[in-house]
């Protein structure tokens, strides 16, 4: 029991530490945006991210290359990995950070939904009950039919969705596939985004300054830093031991928008907020009692 509880302490470190990084990657990344087109940072982002997962493979005397990579969960993940990318990284460059983050909080409550009808795992009517309250709370921080209602915000939706479907996709994956070599595909998708919304802009690529190359760089290092501690977590721990405290990057996303960003915070976010985490935590404690019995 204690050696579980020590792995769980472990595990649940790496996991902030990975929301940390995530956030600060998605701040450089907004940042970042306020002077290079999105489709060049996704491509420079991209390019980045898959060099270093393809050092970090080769290190370890991983093919970079395998018949598992071209097999149809990959090429599913891929896709989904392409949309969840490009319109988060549209919607964090476009949108308040805080409300975009407060939205992909709701990615675990469609993992579950999705897991239910696409793996036919068992959801009973319970957590069903929570996954639409917590897609209540994204309605509550969107705001649709209201004056203050943007599309935009719809950006953070689309690429929730996305990522969910790429953790769906994560789970169906042949197992002999390392985390280096998905963060290097994870990487290289993102390049695939940036060049599909770069001939669909066109617009012209831009000569980064030095300022806008170290934003970038630290996107780079911060993105490979947060998947590999995410890798790290999930393998460390009990799943359901750290995987609340994904919901940390919500305070770290709030937090960075408000102190580096100047964000104001509403009242239907902080509403919002609160019944998709409630809702989340409610299926995580729900899914861990079923698996009791």
């Amino acid at each position: 029991m204690a050696t579980d509880n020590r792995a769980n302490l472990i595990g649940s470190i790496w996991m902030i530490a990975s929301m940390a990084a995530f956030t600060v990657e998605d701040a450089f990344v907004k940042a970042a945006s306020n002077m290079l087109p999105v489709g060049q940072i996704l491509i420079v982002f991209g390019l980045g991210g898959a060099f270093l997962f393809a050092c970090l493979a080769l290190h370890q005397r991983e093919p970079l290359f395998t018949p598992d990579v071209v097999s149809r969960p990959m090429r599913i993940r891929v896709l989904f990995e392409i949309v969840g990318r490009l319109f988060y990284i549209l919607a964090i460059s476009l949108t308040p950070l805080s409300s975009a983050t407060v939205i992909l909080q709701a990615t675990p409550l469609v993992v579950v939904a999705g897991a239910a009808l696409v793996f036919g795992e068992k959801v009973g009517w319970r957590r069903w009950a929570a996954i639409l309250i917590g897609l209540a709370g994204v309605v509550i921080i969107v705001r649709p039919g209201t004056d203050s209602f943007s599309m935009l915000s719809m950006l953070a939706v689309i690429g929730m969705i996305g990522f969910a479907g790429r953790d769906l996709a994560s789970r169906a994956a042949p197992a002999s596939l390392s985390t280096p070599i998905l963060g290097l595909y994870g990487f290289l998708s993102v390049v695939v985004a940036g060049v599909i919304f770069s001939a669909w802009q066109a617009q012209p690529f831009v000569i980064p300054t030095a300022q806008t190359s170290l934003f970038l760089a630290g996107a780079v290092l911060a993105g490979v830093a947060a998947y590999s501690c995410l890798m790290k977590a999930m393998r460390t721990g009990e799943v359901s031991a750290v995987t609340p405290f994904r919901y940390v990057r919500l305070l770290f996303g709030v937090g960075f928008g408000v102190v580096f960003f100047g964000e104001q915070l509403s009242f239907s976010m902080l509403l919002g907020s609160a019944v998709i985490v409630v809702s989340g935590l409610f299926i995580l404690w729900r899914g861990k009692k079923a698996d009791a019995r």
